[in-house]
């Protein structure tokens, strides 16, 4: 994919992003949340959800692979450094080091402007909360997605053993599909803030795309 469709890729998803939030706001909204909290395709919805129920398993097994793709930002962000304190300039710092940072200040934007501006609850009320918390869109399938994302798409600059890059970018692929199927699965979202976070992600990564081959 050249840049040029990469960013058209990016416009389409964010398109579907924006139109799914403005769906979910007009479309089969029902109080089947928590406290009667509404929900858009509440019976799609409520029937995955009913489907799956609660697995705290699966949810603790995604909250790990959430420590693990800030633990791989933390390594591209401690390459940064390493570079600016020998280069002795931001300028010489790598620039895909540096797109990939504002990839993650993009991500981290998001993640708080969802937790303002609340599209959805959660399906269930969490054990260390009081009342619904913000759900949409599922910020562990953006952040997961989006860092393993990238890292499949910049891993090669920094690993030269082709065979070991080639296990890395599997690792990661398989990151991303155990994550959203198991935050699916374990019950803490609605099945639509789980694609809202899939959008977005694919928006953000051929954005990035698009970006590093500038």
């Amino acid at each position: 994919m050249n840049r040029k469709k990469s960013f058209v890729v990016s416009g389409i998803f964010a398109i579907l992003f924006i139109a799914h939030i403005v769906l979910l706001k007009i479309y089969d909204v029902d109080n089947i949340g928590p406290m009667e909290t509404a929900v858009g395709f509440s019976h799609i919805n409520g029937r995955i959800h009913d489907i799956f129920g609660i697995n705290i398993i699966w949810y603790k097994i995604t909250e790990i692979f959430g420590i693990l793709a800030l633990l791989v930002c933390a390594g591209f962000a401690f390459v940064g450094l390493m570079q600016l304190i020998r280069r002795k300039s931001l300028k010489e710092v790598d620039s895909i080091i540096l797109k990939l940072g504002g990839l993650y200040a993009v991500v981290i934007f998001l993640y708080a402007l969802f937790e303002k501006v609340i599209i959805n609850y959660r399906p269930i009320i969490m054990p260390d909360a009081t009342e619904p918390e913000a759900s949409f869109p599922s910020s562990h399938t953006m952040l997961i997605c989006v860092v393993m994302g990238s890292t499949i798409l910049v891993i090669h600059n920094y690993v030269k053993n082709k065979k070991l890059v080639a296990v890395l970018q599997g690792l990661c692929v398989l990151i991303m599909v155990i994550t959203v199927v198991g935050r699916l699965i374990c019950g803490v979202h609605w099945f639509t803030d789980i694609l809202g976070g899939i959008f977005i992600s694919v928006a953000l990564l051929a954005a990035f795309f698009g970006v590093m081959e500038s």
